[in-house]
């Protein structure tokens, strides 16, 4: 049997996607979890052929907890399946040492299949997507410009990002008035929304 972890915020889904699984014959959810601070944990408890992950989680996300993964369960496959199939992320999953990346519009046979492909050693992409991020390229952001971004999404002022990231105001305003040339916006709050809409963040 394949055992296999679901990280998905969404009770309805979680439940959903654990029930298809189960439905195949070779495969075996063995943990569930609703937070990406909880991954790494259930996956040290429960050992995992896969772990499937969301990519946006309360807690955590799944990004990180994927390459934390890779050190602490290199045993475990990571699947990132999400809503947002973003060129940013597809990079960033790779980067973090996912060993597959799909969408979750596609039919759970091919999810499936991708758990089996996953485990003997293949990399699946979502074709689209890998194409689209062909063509993005990188991300043109810094991590201290995505950090400083990041700080600022919940109207922190430049002081309390400052507080927070251990930097001096004059080297958080360069760093944002960098991000914003850089992502074509007006101001950092278009900035953040660009940034994300790429999966930079």
């Amino acid at each position: 049997m394949i055992r296999v972890l679901l990280a998905e915020d969404q009770g309805m889904m979680r439940g959903a996607l654990a029930m298809l699984l189960g439905l195949e014959e070779d495969i075996e959810v063995v943990a569930q979890v609703a937070t990406g601070d909880r991954i790494v944990d259930a996956v040290l408890d429960a050992s995992p052929d896969v772990a499937l992950l969301d990519i946006e989680l309360p807690g955590r996300s799944g990004l990180d907890a994927a390459a934390d993964l890779r050190t602490r369960a290199p045993g475990c496959r990571v699947l990132i399946l999400t809503t947002f199939g973003r060129p940013g992320y597809l990079r960033r999953a790779m980067e973090a040492g996912a060993a597959g990346f799909l969408v979750k519009d596609g039919p759970v046979e091919e999810l499936a299949a991708a758990i089996r492909r996953v485990l003997a050693g293949e990399t699946v992409i979502d074709p689209a997507l890998a194409a689209a991020a062909l063509s993005a390229g990188p991300s043109p952001l810094t991590g201290r410009e995505c950090d400083v971004l990041n700080a600022s999404v919940d109207g922190a002022t430049v002081a309390d990002i400052a507080a927070k990231l251990h930097l001096s105001e004059s080297t958080v305003r360069n760093y944002l008035s960098s991000a914003i040339g850089k992502t074509g916006t007006r101001n950092r709050m278009e900035a953040v929304r660009s940034a994300r809409r790429q999966g930079w963040l």
